[in-house]
This record gives structure tokens, C-alpha cells and sequence, in this order.
């Protein structure tokens, strides 16, 4: 997970404002959606870190959970990254990405799951930010 990433490696052009990496760094959690072969969604919380161009996210028995299985199957997924500044006035901020999901595994000692993770690839990006002129 060390890897950082130039502008050149983020994902199809897909870049972020300065705001939105302020917002995405200052941010811990986020969902994930991922789709069974059945075709059913799951969306579950995550912890995950950003370099700036991609995600990445690890899991206590990660390789056994549903979000796992689910991206070996179909590594389409959707991730929300959201807060909520103000409610007078009504003032959300969220960032929701779709993209591809790569599961990475280290060499190493450590069970399986202490060595993989997942990198999330941004293909197309939404945000409030954007929504505000400031991207």
C-alpha cells in the first residue's frame, strides 16, 4: 500500500481538485458498493486511505467477507465519501466514485488478511465540489 501514484498514473484522468483532497484526506470513512453475481448490491462501510489518486482499504477477515467475494467476481464498484457541514442551511458535501477495485496481496509473514487490500481506481468522479465551481 506504499505506493504513490504520479498525476500520470490517476485513473483515465480522472484528477481531484485541491479541495477535494483536503476533504477526501480529512475523511476516515466511506461506503462501498459492490454486486453479487446475482446481481444484488451490498454497500457496507469502510476505513480507507487516499495517495491523491486512487483508495485503498483493508479489513479484518477481509478475504472472507461478502465485499471480497463479491469483487473477485465483478470488480465494478461504487464508493460514497460524504459529510454534513451545516443543517441550517442544508449543506452536504460527498464525493462518490465508480471504478474498479484490484485485490493486492504482499509477500510476507502475516496471515492473508494482514497482507492484502484492496486499490479502488477512480473511472468517473460526482462531487459537490464540482457541483460549486470549485474543481
Amino acid at each position: 500500500m506504499e505506493k504513490k501514484l504520479s498525476k500520470k498514473d490517476t485513473a483515465k484522468g480522472i484528477s481531484f481538485s485541491e479541495e477535494e483532497v483536503k476533504f477526501l484526506k480529512e475523511s476516515k470513512l466511506a461506503r462501498l458498493a459492490t454486486v453479487s453475481p446475482g446481481g444484488q448490491p451490498h454497500v457496507v462501510p469502510i476505513a480507507f486511505e487516499f495517495d491523491g489518486g486512487v483508495f485503498y482499504f483493508r479489513g479484518y477477515y477481509l478475504t472472507k467477507s461478502l465485499k471480497f467475494k463479491n469483487i473477485q467476481k465483478n470488480n465494478k464498484v461504487g464508493l460514497a465519501i460524504d459529510d454534513l457541514l451545516s443543517v441550517q442551511p442544508w449543506t452536504p458535501r460527498f464525493i462518490i466514485i465508480r471504478g474498479t477495485a484490484e485485490i493486492l496481496t504482499e509477500e510476507g509473514p502475516g496471515s492473508i488478511d494482514e497482507r492484502t487490500s484492496i486499490k479502488i481506481t477512480p473511472l468517473v468522479k460526482r462531487s459537490t465540489f464540482q457541483r460549486n465551481g470549485n474543481n
